[in-house]
């Protein structure tokens, strides 16, 4: 049985474990969850992931595991070549409060399940787009000095790491969001590294199957 991403093209979540499966050289099944049609409400979706989120990876031997976070530390754990976390604990440490600054601090507070309860609360497009860049600078302003410290090309070091797996979508998220970049030369740097490294460019948004335009 194949790895199976469950997962929504223009998500943030299953755009990590995209580029953490890619930079482990891994082979998946890409099992499409449209988030704006509701499927992730359905039973069907109900019965792979309970909370109603992406991503869910379903595993070789049947087993399905949830939350971005969670799934990349396995892949680390199980497919340790190439590592997504530096050897050393302190270096460990600094690359998951990075990646944690994107997951937990930035993410849920701009997700879909955020952006809709706005909407339900009337809360227009303006005032959506200022709550996101908000929240997104927030984070962006921790996360710069953090990267221009310790990186050699990449946000920690001189290879890719979980930190890059959370920061690069987060990076696409703020340019949805129409959020300034200029401030953030070490990010931006980052970014545009990425983009030429083919894990990466592969787990973009626009190149799943599941793309759609605008």
């Amino acid at each position: 049985m194949a790895l199976r991403l469950h997962s929504y093209w223009r998500a943030t979540a299953p755009y990590r474990v995209r580029i953490g499966l890619n930079l482990k050289g891994l082979a998946y099944d890409y099992a499409p969850v449209n988030l704006i049609a509701g499927d992730q409400h359905g039973e069907t979706y109900r019965g792979i992931n309970p909370q109603e989120l992406t991503p869910a990876l379903t595993t070789q031997d049947g087993r399905v595991l949830t939350q971005s976070l969670a799934i990349l530390e396995w892949l680390e754990e199980v497919h340790p070549v190439p590592p997504l976390l530096p050897a050393d604990p302190a270096d460990r440490a600094s690359v998951r409060a990075m990646a944690g600054i994107v997951a937990c601090d930035i993410h849920p507070l701009n997700n879909l399940r955020i952006q809709q309860q706005l909407t339900a609360l009337g809360v227009d497009d303006a005032g959506r787009s200022a709550w996101s860049q908000r929240w997104i600078e927030d984070g962006f302003r921790a996360l710069e000095p953090m990267i221009a410290r310790h990186t050699a090309g990449w946000a920690f070091g001189t290879e890719p790491t979980l930190a890059d797996c959370c920061l690069i979508p987060q990076v696409y998220s703020a340019e949805r969001y129409k959020v300034d970049l200029a401030p953030y030369p070490a990010i931006r740097a980052v970014a545009q590294r990425a983009a030429a490294h083919p894990a990466f460019a592969a787990a973009h948004p626009d190149r799943q199957p599941d793309a759609r335009p605008g």
